[in-house]
């Protein structure tokens, strides 16, 4: 076979496989618009519902565009919840940089200066992350009453801190491993201490790591319902609580929900359009097994 003849039929062998990718390149879109649509119908519903009247504001008529549209809604909305989103920035800000932090000190003592033990604490530290919250509640409301914390903020801020220990330990210790030793080694013979060589030396390589546990714990402290429910009240909790009261109320008044959910979820949905694409390479930077 000559050459002239050869490149032909390398050309014919090769459409098959282009046509059978091109099959499934458009399978593949397909179906991430189907997921998209499903994922985007209950944000349409909540949106198209938040602009109707009274009146128009029906379950009869939840997929139809408004009549009108009008802001009466989310006016009753902002006044319902926004002294509880005050509240909330107040909880979950705190709330997430403690834990943060707290995080990081654990995870650099337990990957890069061990002690006798060391594995036992992590194991034991990780059981937190295994035991449902609706099995410590009766008890958790006994202790906090014990101790004389507040309802309300204060004692949302103790509990996510304490429960965020977990996963925020447990993600800085996988990233610090992956940090040389000889650093922690040269920073002992240049004479730092434990704390020294975590301010010097690791602290200033851990934005990726801060940026995922931030992001994490902001985001479960904000929508958290269940510690809200049996820590605070209507006149001192988070924005779930302020949501579920303008959602429960006798006469039903499906604009303003609708309205409260979006405005509810803007702040997670601002964080996460900001930082998404640093949250998902300070996961891999610490995807690192210790």
């Amino acid at each position: 076979m000559t050459t002239t003849e050869a490149i032909p039929a390398a050309v014919a062998s090769r459409v098959p496989g282009q046509r059978s990718r091109g099959v499934a390149r458009t399978i593949k879109y397909v179906l991430l618009i189907g997921f998209a649509l499903v994922v985007l119908l209950p944000a349409y519903v909540l949106f198209v519902t938040s602009f109707k009247g009274i009146g128009d504001a029906t379950p009869t008529n939840a997929w139809k565009l408004p009549e009108s549209w009008e802001t009466a809604g989310w006016v009753r909305a902002w006044e319902q919840l926004g002294p509880a989103l005050g509240r909330t920035f107040a909880m979950v800000i705190p709330a997430s940089i403690i834990s943060s932090v707290l995080g990081s000190m654990n995870g650099f003592v337990l990957s890069k200066w061990r002690f006798p033990g060391a594995d036992v604490v992590f194991t034991l530290i990780l059981f937190g992350m295994f035991i449902p919250y609706q099995a410590v509640m009766v008890p958790l409301v006994q202790l906090m009453g014990n101790l004389g914390v507040p309802s309300g903020v204060p004692s949302l801020i103790v509990l996510h801190v304490v429960y965020g220990l977990p996963i925020t330990t447990l993600i800085f210790r996988n990233y610090y491993a992956g940090v040389p030793v000889e650093l922690v080694e040269a920073a002992r013979v240049d004479g730092a201490g434990m704390l020294r060589t975590y301010a010097s030396i690791i602290l200033p390589i851990s934005a990726p790591a801060f940026v995922v546990v931030l992001m994490w714990q902001f985001t479960s402290a904000w929508n958290d319902y269940l510690f809200a429910l049996f820590f605070s009240t209507s006149q001192n909790g988070p924005v779930t609580i302020a949501l579920n009261f303008l959602a429960s109320g006798q006469l039903q008044d499906y604009s303003a929900s609708m309205a409260g959910a979006l405005i509810a979820s803007v702040p997670t949905l601002i964080i996460y359009i900001l930082l998404g694409r640093y949250f998902v390479g300070g996961l891999m930077a610490g995807s690192v097994k210790g």
